[in-house]
């Protein structure tokens, strides 16, 4: 077995609950009309696959009734018949490293099927949800997405919804979210956050990826950003391969970030891919060509152990008392 072969991988972000819902026929062990199958993730080495609760508005208005309906398919088709166990606390994730099966985590996608409602933010917490997304592209009752052209922070339900985050142990996301609102949040937040999928400007100009102003903030507060593998993040045409990727990662350690980059897929969130990049069994060939650039301890934090030690830190503990405002 070559080195690859032996490191975990975690990956930040996928959409195949969405798919899930949409086609109830599909099957999350092995279906080859799914990028992320229980099969694919053990021939990548996955140890920890973070499944998004993406609502499309193809499917009609957001609702908190779709959100707990994928909740329920992650516990009745990944968790059941594909074997993960659930990462829920910070008990859980001090065993990542030497516990060998594989985990899910849940985070949820843009709040717009949480209807403006606390309560149900805290039902999703209750259910174990643990990364908050604030919008995808455009604007909802919280803030705006980063395709919404005016460019606009935090309404003050949505600063409502910061705090209740920051005193409940729900851990935000700033992917899709405006660049005005990711300065606010970082002004407001008095915990870290993370991009679990976006890439760097200066490399790929796509409007969903981040400045360097923006990446220099998430390595202050040692928070965390997930490379992603949607092809038009990656290169300006969108016609890309994997050794593309390194000039994200050489980009984001320049910055300082090499303790604090990680990869989050939006595998099942495309419809197109990244050559060498088209499903998570493909990790294990992804590792072995950062192997041939970078040195092992690098490789080792960006495929797993960076995202294992801000959950280490920041995942809430189990006893947490949890409060709605």
């Amino acid at each position: 077995m070559g080195r690859a072969e032996q490191l975990r991988v975690a990956d930040f972000h996928c959409d195949v609950l969405s798919k899930l819902q949409a086609s109830p026929h599909l099957n999350f062990d092995k279906d080859s009309r799914l990028d992320v199958t229980a099969e694919r993730l053990a021939a990548g080495g996955v140890g920890l696959q973070v499944f998004a609760i993406y609502l499309s508005t193809v499917r009609g208005r957001p609702s908190f009734e779709s959100v707990l309906g994928q909740i329920e398919l992650f516990q009745g088709k990944v968790l059941g018949s594909g074997g993960l166990q659930w990462l829920r606390w910070k008990e859980e994730a001090v065993e990542l490293v030497r516990v060998p099966p594989r985990w899910g985590l849940l985070s949820l996608e843009g709040v717009d099927g949480l209807e403006g409602n606390l309560f149900y933010a805290q039902l999703c917490f209750d259910l174990g949800v643990r990364f908050l997304g604030v919008t995808w592209n455009y604007a909802n009752w919280a803030a705006d997405g980063v395709l919404e052209q005016r460019n606009g922070g935090f309404t003050e339900k949505g600063r409502e919804l910061i705090e209740w985050c920051n005193s409940s142990g729900m851990l935000l996301d700033v992917s899709h979210l405006a660049p005005a609102g990711f300065w606010e949040l970082a002004e407001r937040s008095k915990r870290p956050f993370i991009a679990s999928h976006s890439n760097v400007a200066a490399v790929c100009g796509h409007p969903r990826n981040l400045s360097d102003e923006q990446i220099k903030a998430l390595i202050a507060m040692d928070g965390r950003m997930g490379l992603t593998f949607v092809p038009w993040f990656v290169k300006n045409g969108g016609d890309a391969k994997a050794d593309d990727l390194l000039r994200h990662i050489d980009h984001v350690c320049s910055l300082g970030g090499t303790r604090q980059l990680m990869f989050g897929s939006d595998f099942d969130g495309i419809d197109a891919w990244v050559e060498g990049l088209e499903h998570p069994g493909k990790y294990a060939e992804f590792a072995e060509m950062l192997l041939r650039f970078y040195p092992e301890d690098q490789v080792k934090g960006w495929l797993y152990e960076n995202a294992w030690s801000f959950l280490s830190l920041h995942l809430p503990p189990k006893l947490n008392d949890q409060k709605i405002p």
